[in-house]
């Protein structure tokens, strides 16, 4: 079952000024200044990951402003600032956009890295190759490295080969739907009327975080509608036929994800929590429509009796409306908190705007069919569900280090979402609990995290100390302890940070 998510319990800016003094002493330590440059540079990007998750909620996107520069900046790849900055901090060095190769002969030993520079994939299997025989990583464990400025792929162990990905999934969920709909696109929730205005319905979109502040303030708005027209008395239904298929996962029953409905607020959950695990409503839809009518009634509508399921008549008007946060928010939330909920709305999305089904299988030809049109390699891949819940879904490692190259692309800025919600390592999401306060990997990683049981994945970026932006991914099968897997997979993370040519 996949990790529960809570709040950091730790100030993140307390912890990232104990790292800047450790860095001090590192440096009177006598490391050179590259090196140093490049850590401080690390704390520098930890300090802003710090500040934001500090400063929360999800202002329009949980990393907007670093979104923004990502967006705009050149494209040498790197950490190549853009130039002529009128203000903060002196830019990292950049490092050369292509490493320089010893050799052009193609190291048949490593034949999963052949589009890799000798020397890089030499340094990486002596760096990596010890790490993954950990124990700890199961029966089969596979993994990708690329070098996101060149798209090249600087390691591999597996690369092809199809496994369980647990909640890393959501990486091609979120890529698949920020392709198809963009990053601005807002899912509507509605109300509409009959023409005499004696009936309404609440029109669910599919916006799985909608709340009761935004069902008083859609209740308000119609309130002020109706006494305009001298209507004080209506008849209530609600309406979810924008999803089809079956509204429970296969897992059935579970905490971590309510029934899937295009009508529900705070995700069916029944305490005040706002991730992880929760005890979830049997009717999120039927809760969502009795909750709006009693804030009709406060704002001065009666309901003849309770609302019931119905789909508002060819005729009727909208009479209200309310957006959810844009998709790229949504993406943002449902990676660093691993949010089933979201990934699954945002699925089903990516078929209603492919023309499918907005149900199970209408999502996987629509995730499937979004990533083909961004050639990238699919061989093996099933989208099973959006989350990574199920255990059919397959993914190989070669897919998800892709996707995050992808992400990286200037190309493809509507997809910088994807990185901007990457869990940051040591302070946000699935990964404020993992990296211990003075790991090498510690605000420096970002990655999304899957647990199953049995299977243990992490896949993100880091800029290791050559300057690059690498993607990596490392997917386990047939672990036997969580904390040790997770462990393993965070030293091989951390392994790309220090490494050294």
């Amino acid at each position: 079952m996949d990790e529960p998510v809570k709040r950091p319990s730790v100030n993140p800016l307390d912890k990232l000024s104990r790292l800047t003094r450790q860095a001090s002493v590192i440096r009177l330590k006598g490391l050179n200044d590259r090196l140093f440059t490049a850590v401080s540079a690390g704390l520098g990007l930890a300090l802003a990951a710090g500040v934001v998750l500090a400063a929360g909620p999800w202002d329009s996107g949980q990393r907007k402003a670093e979104r923004d520069w990502a967006a705009a900046r050149s494209r040498t790849g790197g950490v190549h600032h853009e130039p002529g900055a009128l203000s903060g901090p002196d830019p990292a060095p950049s490092a050369p956009a292509v490493l320089a190769p010893l050799s052009s002969v193609v190291d048949n030993a490593a034949p999963d890295a052949r589009d890799a520079p000798d020397d890089a994939a030499a340094a990486l299997r002596a760096t990596l190759g010890p790490l993954l025989k950990d124990p700890a990583l199961g029966t089969v464990r596979t993994a990708v490295v690329i070098d996101t400025a060149t798209d090249e792929r600087l390691y591999g162990q597996g690369a092809d080969t199809p496994m369980t990905p647990a909640s890393t999934v959501k990486i091609a969920t979120a890529v698949a739907a920020l392709s198809a709909l963009g990053p601005d696109h807002r899912i509507a929730t509605t109300v509409r009327a009959s023409p005499d205005s004696r009936s309404i319905a609440l029109v669910g979109g599919g916006d799985p975080t909608l709340d009761k502040a935004a069902l008083r303030a859609l209740a308000a708005d119609t309130a002020r509608t109706l006494k305009d027209r001298g209507v004080r008395t209506v008849r209530l239904t609600y309406d979810t036929s924008r999803y089809s298929g079956p509204a429970r996962h296969p897992i059935g029953p579970n905490e971590n994800i309510a029934p899937v409905s295009a009508l529900m607020t705070d995700e069916g959950r029944l305490d005040s929590t706002d991730s992880g695990p929760a005890p979830r409503s049997d009717d999120p839809a039927g809760d969502a429509a009795r909750t709006f009518g009693e804030l009709l009634d406060d704002a001065g509508i009666a309901t003849r009796s309770g609302p019931t399921a119905g789909r508002p008549s060819a005729k009727s008007r909208p009479v209200a409306e309310h957006l959810s946060a844009p998709l790229s928010a949504l993406v943002e939330r449902a990676l660093t908190n691993s949010d089933n909920d979201i990934a699954e709305a945002l699925a089903r999305q990516t078929a209603l705007a492919a023309g499918e089904r907005a149900d199970f299988d209408g999502g996987r030809r629509a995730v499937t069919a979004q990533l083909k049109k961004l050639h990238l390699p699919l061989k093996g891949a099933n989208f099973a569900d959006g989350s990574g819940l199920n255990r059919k879904d397959k993914v190989t490692a070669g897919l998800l280090a892709g996707l995050l190259a992808r992400a990286a692309d200037p190309d493809h800025p509507e997809l910088r979402p994807v990185l901007t919600g990457l869990p940051v390592a040591g302070f946000s999401g699935t990964l404020s609990g993992r990296f211990a306060q003075n790991s090498a990997g510690t605000g420096l990683i970002r990655a999304k995290t899957g647990t199953l049981t049995g299977v243990n994945t992490l896949a993100g970026t880091v800029v290791d100390r050559q300057g690059r932006l690498l993607a990596f991914a490392f997917l386990a099968s047939g672990t036997t302890s969580p904390s040790e897997a997770q462990s393993s997979l965070d030293a091989l993370a951390t392994s790309l940070a220090v490494r050294t040519r």
